[in-house]
């Protein structure tokens, strides 16, 4: 997609030959970009050290160095910023190498100056959208600030405002939630607000392990204490001292662990797996399940001394269909982040799609959320997500809830009805055909007529 006139970004030129950088300049500025000037890579260094730069056009040939190399210092040092070489020779290998150190193109000049425009206007898209993405992951990505934690109902608010009178404390925290609630977002929102939000963040599954594996992982093993141990290792309570350990799924820890955990939030203190002596911790521990902790205690699935430890401060997180008001903004923000990523302008979200998302019971949560935004983005070829984006479930899930068929307009029945059976066939159209019972050629005439896609 070219870019229109207007459109703002700052171009720089890196070119020893005065005449041809002039006269680029001046097309470059006619687009609506601004534009700086260098000679050499030095000077073009300097203009990079100080300005905000987002595509480069440099020539390969220069006095004090050769651009395929530069491409390489560029990219290391500032990964968002597009460069395109110019060169008045064609060279195969250099260009190879040229895209292998992160050249987003290389040209020939005179042959190609037609593209240059338009090259220069989808390294600019690029770059903006790259932008977008670093933005958004600053917002919550890595940092898993409680300002990260997206939702205006009721119940987020509360669970926010929990977390933030607890994260200053040294309490343990026991999270409430189903699986997607965003549990491990909680925690480290927690974390990143108490005293030890410099000190290391250690998360652990605890239903990823068999009860061997998560005994070494959890609290470390001595060289010799089985067979494969040849040396020592550090578990991760141990490399989590001083900071924070989340342990995600409680619930599926063995009972004998239990104790040994147990042992660690009275005492400060564990035996590693071979060992004889105590080694000491200092660590916050924070704990999530999706079970009734309280029902396991009563089944003597779980040590009721161990659930009264961690029990000290619990929060528990709602459902995604417990606060179904929040999906417009997080569908919002997801959608956002995918098209950044994945290079796409979607602009927006049609009223159907969020229908749809409005109708559906949500079992897996954000998580389930992001992944149907993830997946409609790559299917989605316009500026704006629409229902045929969406699973097909999507779709028939919204047609049961509507009612009784004879309250169906017939042609949306018809429709729905035919994406299944394509579903069904995985795209053979043929197969679809023969088990709709009408001819390929109406089959073909259908799927225009109502726009339907097969996306598998």
């Amino acid at each position: 997609m070219e870019m229109s006139t207007g459109t703002t970004g700052t171009v720089l030129i890196i070119d020893d030959e005065e005449k041809l950088r002039t006269l680029l300049a001046r097309i470059i500025r006619l687009e609506g970009f601004t534009v700086l000037e260098a000679e050499t890579v030095k000077g073009g260094n300097k203009l990079l050290d100080k300005e905000d730069i987002d595509v480069v056009l440099c020539d390969v040939k220069l006095p004090d160095s050769n651009g395929v190399d530069f491409v390489r210092d560029l990219k290391g040092r500032f990964p968002t910023t597009e460069i395109i070489l110019l060169t008045a020779y064609g060279n195969i290998a250099d260009a190879v190498t040229a895209m292998k150190n992160g050249a987003f193109d290389y040209i020939i000049k005179g042959d190609d100056n037609d593209k240059i425009i338009p090259l220069l206007s989808r390294a600019m898209e690029k770059v903006q959208l790259q932008k977008r993405v670093v933005q958004l992951e600053q917002q919550i990505g890595k940092q898993y600030t409680f300002d990260a934690i997206l939702g205006h109902s009721p119940l987020i608010i509360e669970a926010v405002a929990l977390a933030r009178r607890v994260a200053p404390t040294e309490a343990t925290v026991l999270l409430l939630g189903e699986t997607g609630t965003g549990k491990e977002v909680f925690a480290q929102a927690i974390h990143q607000a108490s005293k030890r939000t410099n000190k290391p963040f250690i998360a652990l599954n605890c239903s990823a392990f068999s009860k061997e594996l998560l005994e070494s992982e959890l609290f470390g093993h001595k060289a010799g204490a089985f067979t494969s141990a040849s040396k020592d290792k550090r578990g991760l309570i141990e490399e989590a001292n001083l900071g924070t350990l989340f342990l995600d799924e409680i619930g599926e820890m063995h009972i004998d662990l239990q104790a040994k955990l147990l042992r660690v939030l009275e005492t400060s203190e564990f035996i590693k797996v071979g060992d004889t002596r105590p080694t000491r911790v200092n660590v916050r521990i924070i704990a999530a399940t999706n079970r009734e902790l309280e029902q396991e205690v009563n089944a003597g699935k779980f040590r009721d001394d161990l659930y009264y430890r961690l029990n000290v401060f619990t929060i528990s997180l709602p459902s995604l269909r417990d606060r179904k008001k929040d999906i417009p903004l997080i569908a919002e923000f997801y959608l956002r982040l995918f098209s950044g990523k994945g290079n796409k302008r979607i602009d927006s979200i049609s009223k159907d799609f969020l229908d749809r998302l409005q109708q559906h019971e949500w079992k897996g949560n954000i998580r389930e959320l992001r992944n149907i935004i993830e997946r409609a983005v790559i299917l989605s070829d316009g500026p704006q997500l629409t229902v045929d984006n969406l699973p097909a479930e999507f779709q028939l899930s919204a047609l049961r809830s509507t009612g009784p068929l004879s309250a169906f307009d017939l042609a949306s029945v018809e429709k729905l009805h035919i994406q299944r059976v394509l579903n069904h066939t995985r795209g053979n159209k043929t197969e679809a055909a023969r088990l709709l019972n009408i001819g390929l050629t109406t089959l073909y005439r259908k799927l225009e007529e109502y726009q339907i896609s097969f996306h598998a």
